[in-house]
């Protein structure tokens, strides 16, 4: 058997991929930061930075510190707003073949709607993920995702005024992952992105201040990945729509772990950091596990979880 004869493909709620990979909201910008070290047409999807309805400055530094195997930050959703992005980035990312899934945030549900909205009219848009992991300021500051009937409630909303394929990110800041991912499909998820990253701190023990500005930050990196797999595994068993698994993928052998437990797909973020030759490797890495084994298709692996 051939790379050629292997069939990648997946299909995340309508939208078809040619490959399981997708790069994480967050880490590889409008699509242009890798463009000299990445085509992105070999991508199975790429989901942009975070837009929010007004651009952000994000948070001041230092936002970034590294951590035993992985990566502490705290950038604070830095973009530059709606209108800028669909009038001056997705010019861009309409040049590929690649789907295009927009991340999106709000601080109420109103702003999360109106987001939905307008992005459901850009042409090149092939879905939404919407971050619900964002401070619900008129909730006293709770984050939507926290809390099973929020999660419902936002999801209900956005699903009101899009007809585009509808991915919620779900925070892992919680006790039950399934509850919550339950509660988001029963509103109207059409997949779910299974897990952003956990709340960390780190101190100087010289001047015995936070090491970030922002105090505490997201955790991501390897350090991560067994807790994101489980909760990505502990999701499935309660919902039906497609599960994309990501937190701390750096190699191939990562990224089949999540596939095996059930994913539909995978994102890599951090590893973009420090390999930008890691979609490249992680794809032949997929391949090579499926000429080894003699399977023809990705689906041949997805779920094949023995317990």
């Amino acid at each position: 058997m051939t790379d050629r004869a292997l069939d990648l493909s997946v299909n995340i709620a309508g939208i078809r991929m040619r490959n399981p990979l997708m790069v994480a909201s967050g880490t590889f910008g409008y699509g242009e930061a890798y463009a000299s070290f990445i085509d992105n047409n070999i991508l199975g999807a790429i989901v942009t930075k975070g837009i929010s309805l007004e651009p952000s400055k994000g948070n001041p530094p230092p936002r970034i510190v590294e951590t035993p195997s992985g990566l502490l930050n705290a950038i604070g959703l830095q973009n530059v707003g709606l209108e800028v992005f669909i009038r001056e980035k997705m010019p861009y990312l309409r040049q590929f073949a690649t789907p295009v899934i927009v991340n999106f945030y709000g601080t109420s549900i109103d702003e999360y709607v109106r987001l939905a909205a307008r992005l459901s009219d850009v042409p090149g848009i092939a879905g939404l993920e919407a971050n619900i992991s964002c401070p619900n300021i008129k909730e006293g500051g709770i984050s939507f995702g926290t809390d099973a009937a929020m999660a419902a409630c936002v999801t209900a909303e956005i699903r009101k005024v899009t007809r585009l394929p509808l991915i919620v990110k779900l925070t892992p800041n919680v006790t039950d992952i399934g509850l919550i991912a339950r509660s988001v499909q029963d509103a109207g998820a059409d997949g779910l992105s299974i897990t952003n990253t956990f709340t960390g701190m780190v101190i100087d023990i010289d001047t015995c201040m936070p090491a970030l500005a922002n105090t505490t930050g997201g955790l991501s990196g390897p350090a991560i990945r067994p807790l994101a797999l489980r909760m990505v595994w502990e999701a499935l068993k309660r919902v039906t729509i497609p599960v994309i698994g990501l937190g701390g993928i750096m190699t191939a052998g990562d990224a089949l772990q999540f596939l095996i437990a059930g994913a539909s797909a995978f994102q890599i973020g951090t590893a973009l950091f420090v390999n930008p030759d890691a979609p490249f490797e992680i794809l032949q890495g997929i391949k090579n596990y499926l000429i080894d084994r003699k399977l023809g298709s990705i689906s041949d692996v997805i779920g094949s979880l023995r317990i």
